[in-house]
């Protein structure tokens, strides 16, 4: 009879195994299972475990490591007997493995070729009570349940179930095929405790058990769903074949009508807007579609259905990502940047989502519409944009009629069906340009649009249905004020932009027009550098308008011209003749740089292709780089892309180079060095200017006394000349600079070039009154001086406006002192330092202050 106590040779499990880390999931004692075997090391791992005893130690990794070390381990595992081995066609092996017992890893032996370790065996911890007995019973019982309902549970897995006859061992079996995550299978495998084990087991059957109800659940709705979908096609189908044997039509109208139907309802309208589109879909559905009104009438209720009807969302944006946004869209216009983000954080505060109306007022080029986009995308709204400019059609704003042949809704309704929210930001371009006509007048078809009193029910001509607009926020774009009617501007928060002066330009130019006139002109990042002295040239000397477009023209001239010499360069004429040898009698390679884009006019190559496939191709073709040919054309290739790579430094010599003569030098800057001339200051819708007023006088007679003015003068610049010509009359005679006779022997003609711009206003007053005092004294005044202010006829100088854009002005006319009007002191707060330095400022508040000033 046997002993006992003894155990057989081939149960006996060694200290020292050699292990094999496992990525999937943890294997429970007692499995028997096949493993495939890849790696180097558990190859080797398999091999000697196979000369000594069978046994391997299988652990699980704590993460997807490539080579895992022992640190990559979780310290407890499960030993395993090798049953069989199959030698795979690839090189691996695919083992059968018996699982033996829970081993916990006391120290590495070596961490690779293979890895091995002591270990120590880990003894179930039983307690051999009532309720591991009654847990034993509820684990059977409850995964019955689940096996029953799951088709993935086959009939040997239960028996396998029933006649395990240790806890512990049913507690792995379950935990072993249910699907719970790894790590929680792995913590079971690391509990001795029996019963600790059954019941975290027992846990996971519950979480699965509810995960089958939800399941079976969403399963029953899916069934009935398809059924319903099912039952409603064959009815369709039967009245679709009904509707053939009557001979009715079974057309797309229906579909049609079908589709209005289901999105109008969802938009759950009332009142008049209900009772208007549901009469307008049932007339619809009576139509013909061969009748002229079908195509109206559709097109009525696609619009509708289209239309942003839902209130719109809160707004949600962050203010000081707004304020990077500007300071990364615009260089400057600090005090514009201010205005919008205390206009933002208003919002914010009153939590309020209905629309307002900015007027943007500026000299063209100074970022009127960048800075309308900049605040849609500071707000994370859509944008809109369109030009009322020459506009002279009302419909264009509140649609047409559909009476009309061809009516369409007007730009505001066509807006928001582009943009699909109730709550956009739109923008309205150049305003002060709409125009009149027979047809209407679109500046007061505007201003229902833009009052917030009236447009919560806005009516299109063609929708003609309350439509609430007051959700947009309203950008109007003008370069002047003077033509916008009073009821417009007095709905608007008015914010101007003032013209930059060269320092601004030269930064503006640095950091947004070069990087985007490199690209325009396929030329690279950084290819071509201007030194500080070349920008202020090209500001100073090419670009002097109060905006940034011809400074950004020059850049495209000079990159335009490079470009050309670029390519009629022997370097890249010698390049591309390279690359053309080497692939002239190789078709596969010359279609693949074909399909790359890489010929243009000449023969050149230029590499800028967007074809992600024909470069993969050519680059797989020419992967045999090891090969002569390969790493021919790709040398070739280099050498090419390395000469139109060619950098380009412009310094202030070179801009003549590239851009001719000067358009303003010296010369054109204007001067007062002649008795009867004084510089102004004036403002026009292209913003600040500088004026040369000149005085002359002759000896009277041929029909020619008193004062003739020329230059397009507005009537009040003519009675401002009138106002001055009566001032200094009365000053000379009163402080005897002059005798009496002078003004009655001599005329005067009083000229204000350009002669071909019109000019108005009263701000060149006190200039005027200067050029006729140092005609009539024979003096000149002071160089590099110049004034802005209107004169009354006592003598009083009058407050002015568009200083801002005056001192912008006369900055880039080298002017150093400017005569202001005293009241106008409050209005040099805004301006920038910037604009300010360098200039000496002298309020007056007499005509006789200006002329101490002057001589």
């Amino acid at each position: 009879m046997a002993d006992p106590n003894i155990v057989p040779a081939d149960q006996i499990l060694s200290n020292k195994l050699v292990l094999i880390p496992l990525s999937g999931r943890p294997i429970f004692p007692g499995i028997f299972t096949p493993l495939m075997i890849n790696a180097p090391d558990d190859l080797k791992a398999v091999e000697q475990s196979c000369a000594s005893d069978n046994l391997l130690g299988i652990v699980m990794l704590k993460n997807d490591a490539e080579r895992p070390g022992a640190s990559d381990l979780h310290k407890v595992g499960t030993v395993a007997r090798i049953v069989k081995k199959i030698n795979l066609p690839d090189g691996g092996l695919n083992i059968f493995i018996s699982t033996i017992k829970r081993f916990k890893i006391k120290r590495i032996l070596s961490e690779r070729e293979p890895m091995a370790a002591i270990v120590e065996y880990l003894e179930d911890i039983e307690d051999d009570t009532f309720e591991v007995k009654a847990l034993t019973r509820a684990l059977i019982s409850e995964m019955k349940e689940i096996s029953e309902n799951n088709p993935l549970f086959s009939e040997e897995m239960r028996l396998n179930m029933i006649n395990i006859d240790h806890p512990g061992k049913i507690a792995d079996f379950i935990a072993s095929i249910l699907n719970v995550d790894k790590a929680d299978q792995q913590r079971v495998l690391e509990m001795e405790n029996v019963r600790q084990r059954m019941e975290t087991v027992l846990v996971f059957i519950k979480k699965e058990q509810e995960l089958l109800r939800i399941q079976k659940k969403i399963q029953n709705e899916i069934n009935s769903r398809v059924e319903k979908n099912q039952r409603e096609y064959f009815l369709k189908e039967e009245l679709k074949s009904i509707k053939e044997e009557l001979g009715m039509t079974t057309d797309a109208k229906s579909s049609d009508y079908q589709k209005f139907k289901e999105k109008i309802d969802a938009l759950h309208f009332t009142g008049e807007i209900k009772e208007t589109v549901e009469s307008e879909l049932e007339k619809f559905s009576l139509m013909e579609p061969n009748s002229s009104e079908y195509i109206v009438s559709r097109n009525y209720l696609e619009l509708i259905a289209n239309l942003p009807w839902e209130e719109p969302a809160p707004e949600v944006y962050d203010i000081e990502k707004a304020k990077k946004i500007l300071e990364e869209d615009h260089y400057g216009l600090d005090d514009v940047k201010k205005r919008i983000i205390e206009y933002l954080a208003v919002r914010l505060l009153k939590k309020d989502n209905k629309g307002s109306i900015i007027l943007l007022v500026g000299p063209p080029g100074v970022g009127k519409t960048s800075v309308g986009r900049s605040i849609a995308r500071a707000m994370n709204k859509p944008f809109f944009r369109f030009s009322v400019g020459g506009m002279r059609d009302e419909a264009e704003i509140k649609g047409h009629r559909r009476t009309y042949v061809g009516a369409m809704p007007g730009k505001i309704i066509q807006g928001l069906k582009i943009v699909k929210t109730k709550a956009p930001v739109f923008m309205i371009d150049e305003i002060d340009k709409m125009g009149q006509s027979y047809q209407g007048d679109p500046a007061s078809a505007l201003l229902e649009v833009l009052d917030p009193e009236q447009n919560v029910s806005f009516r299109d001509h063609y929708l003609d249905l309350p439509f609430d607009v007051s959700d947009i926020l309203f950008i109007l774009t003008a370069n002047t004020l003077d033509s916008i009617p009073e009821p417009l501007l007095d709905r608007a928060e008015i914010i101007t932009l003032s013209g930059y002066i060269d320092q601004e330009k030269m930064e503006i130019g640095k950091k947004y027009l070069l990087p985007k006139s490199l690209d325009k002109n396929g030329l690279k990042k950084g290819q071509v550098k201007y030194t500080k002295d070349a920008l202020h040239l090209i500001a100073e000397s090419y670009a002097r308008e109060a905006g940034v477009r011809n400074f950004e023209k020059n850049l495209d001239k000079i990159h335009r011209k490079y470009a050309a010499e670029l390519i009629a360069s022997d370097e890249v004429k010698e390049a591309t003749a390279a690359l053309e040898k080497e692939i002239e009698e190789d078709k596969t390679i010359r279609e693949a740089f074909e399909r790359l884009g890489m010929f243009v006019e000449a023969g050149i190559f230029v590499d800028n292709s967007e074809d992600k496939s024909a470069d993969k191709a050519l680059k797989k073709y020419l992967a045999k780089e090891n090969t002569k040919e390969g790493a021919e054309v790709k040398a070739a290739r280099a050498a090419l892309k390395k000469a139109l790579s060619k950098p380009l430094s412009i310094t202030a010599a070179d801009v003549e180079k590239y851009l001719g003569k000067p358009v303003f030098d010296e010369e054109v800057i204007l001067k007062a060095d002649k008795p009867g001339t004084a510089i102004g200051l004036a403002w026009t819708s292209m913003g600040g200017d500088t004026l040369l007023i000149e005085a002359v006088d002759m000896p009277s007679g041929a029909g020619r006394d008193g004062l003739q003015l020329t230059g397009q003068l507005g009537d009040v610049m003519k009675e401002s000349a009138s106002i001055a010509m009566s001032w200094v009359r009365m000053y000379a005679l009163k402080h005897k600079i002059c005798k009496p006779e002078w003004f009655n022997k001599n005329f005067i003609h009083l000229h204000v070039p350009e002669g071909a711009t019109p000019k108005d206003g009263p701000s060149a007053g006190i200039t005027m009154a200067t050029a006729l005092m140092s005609l009539v004294r024979g003096k000149k005044i002071k160089p590099n001086l110049a004034m802005t202010g209107e004169l009354s006829l006592t003598g009083k100088v009058l407050p002015i406006g568009g200083l801002k854009e005056k001192t912008v002005a006369a900055k880039r006319n080298k002017i150093k002192t400017i005569i202001i009007p005293k009241q106008n002191v409050r209005d040099l707060d805004d301006i920038p330092d910037i604009v300010k330095k360098d200039l000496k400022f002298c309020p007056v508040s007499t005509m006789e202050e200006v002329l101490s000033l002057v001589f």
